[in-house]
C-alpha cells in the first residue's frame, strides 16, 4: 500500500535563520530578567540606596547605622569632672605632696592635676569607659616612668633613675609608690618596718640572708634597706648609697674606717667592705665571708700559682716562714694586724 506524497502547497515554509536567531535571543533575555527579578527580591536593601517614600522598611535591614567612632583627640576637662565620680581619691589627693601640681602653675597642670598623669580626659568623662583614660598602673614600665618623670625627670632624688637597676629591669615607679593615697607618708613607706617589707616582697633571697645570726639589724627594726642602697640608682654598683663625696654608704655609720690612711689595705680600695664581709648576713662572727680569719686573709696572702707568670705570684705578700698556721698562736692574722683596714703609722697594719 502506498501513501500519496503531499503536494508542495501543503508543506509549511521553514523560517529562515535570521528569525531563529531573533527567537533565540528573546528566549535567553526573558529568563535573565527573571532570575534577577527573583535574587534581588531575597537581598537585603543596600545602604547607598535611598529608601522610596511608600515603600516600608524591610524587616532584614538593621534599624540604624552604628555612628562612627570619634577620632577627635581628647581634651582637658579639668580635676572638678573626675571629683563627680572619684570622690574619694579626690578629697585624699588634697593631702597629697602631689596637691602642688594642682595649685602651683609652675608644673603647667594648675587645675588638672588628675590629667597631668591620666592624661586628657574628656572621652572618659563621656563614655566613662577605663580603656578612654590613661592608668600608669596598667602602663608597660617604661611609660609609666616617662609619665613620672615629666615632672621628675634629673630631681637629686632620682637622678639615677633612667641607669638604675630597677629601670633596667622593668620596676616602675608605681610598684613602690602610690599616688593616690593621702599624708606626707602616703606615696611611698616611710617608717623602717614599712620599707623592709616593702622590699622583702621582691628581695626575698636578700631577706633570708637577715635571718642569719651575725646581720645588721633589719629585722629588728633598728635600720633599712635605704640606710644602704638607693632604690632610684647610683654610680656605685648595687644601687649603693653614696655619702662624703662618693664614698661607699657604709662609712655612714662606719666613720672611724674611713681614713684616708698612710697605709692603705689594697683590698678596701679597689674591692671594697665586700672583699672581707657580708653586709646582709653571714653565720660567721663581723659577718665575715669565711669562718675562720685566717681563711679570709689567705684568699690573697698565699702562694696559690696565676695564670701568667709574673713576678709577683700572689695578690698580697706571702706571710713569713714563721707564720706555722698549724700553730694556734699564727691562726688569728688579727690578733697582730689590728689595723686591717689602714694604719698611720705601720706599714703592716699591725698599729
Amino acid at each position: 500500500m502506498h501513501w500519496p506524497l503531499p503536494s508542495a502547497q501543503q508543506i509549511p515554509p521553514r523560517p529562515s535563520r535570521a528569525r531563529w536567531l531573533v527567537i533565540v535571543a528573546t528566549a535567553t533575555l526573558l529568563s535573565a530578567t527573571l532570575w534577577g527579578a527573583q535574587d534581588q527580591k531575597g537581598a537585603p536593601a543596600s545602604k547607598d540606596a535611598p529608601a522610596s517614600k511608600g515603600a516600608p522598611a524591610s524587616k532584614d535591614a538593621p534599624a540604624s547605622a552604628p555612628a562612627p567612632k570619634d577620632n577627635k583627640p581628647a581634651e582637658y576637662v579639668g580635676s572638678e569632672i573626675c571629683q563627680g565620680c572619684h570622690e574619694d581619691i579626690y578629697n585624699a589627693f588634697q593631702k597629697n605632696p602631689h596637691h602642688l601640681v594642682e595649685a602651683d602653675k609652675k608644673y603647667k597642670f594648675d587645675t588638672k592635676a588628675c590629667e597631668s598623669c591620666h592624661g586628657p580626659g574628656s572621652k572618659h568623662a563621656d563614655s566613662m569607659d577605663a580603656a578612654d583614660i590613661r592608668n600608669p598602673a596598667k602602663l608597660p614600665p617604661a611609660e609609666a616612668d616617662a609619665t613620672c618623670l615629666v615632672c621628675h625627670l634629673n630631681k637629686p632624688t632620682q637622678v639615677g633613675r633612667i641607669n638604675g637597676s630597677h629601670a633596667k629591669n622593668e620596676v616602675a615607679c608605681v610598684a613602690c609608690h602610690s599616688v593616690h593615697k593621702n599624708g606626707p607618708n602616703g606615696l611611698v613607706a616611710r617608717k623602717k618596718a614599712d620599707i623592709n617589707q616593702l622590699c622583702a616582697s621582691c628581695h626575698t633571697d636578700v631577706w633570708a640572708s637577715f635571718q642569719q645570726p651575725f646581720r645588721h639589724k633589719l629585722p629588728e627594726g633598728a635600720m633599712s634597706c635605704v640606710d644602704c642602697h638607693n632604690p632610684h640608682g647610683s654610680s656605685l654598683p648595687h644601687n649603693l648609697q653614696t655619702v662624703s663625696a662618693n664614698e661607699p654608704g657604709c662609712l655612714k655609720c662606719h666613720g672611724n674606717l674611713a681614713g684616708p690612711f698612710v697605709y692603705e689595705h689594697p683590698p678596701v680600695e679597689t674591692d671594697g667592705c665586700t672583699a672581707c664581709h657580708m653586709p646582709h648576713g653571714s653565720p660567721n662572727t663581723k659577718m665575715l665571708t669565711r669562718n675562720d680569719v685566717r681563711f679570709v686573709c689567705l684568699e690573697c696572702h698565699t702562694n696559690l700559682p696565676t695564670p701568667t707568670a709574673a713576678s709577683a705570684s700572689t695578690i698580697g705578700s706571702v706571710p713569713p716562714a714563721f707564720h706555722n698556721l698549724l700553730s694556734p698562736m699564727f691562726r688569728n692574722c688579727t690578733v697582730c694586724h689590728q689595723q686591717i683596714h689602714g694604719s698611720y703609722v705601720d706599714r703592716g697594719l699591725l698599729r
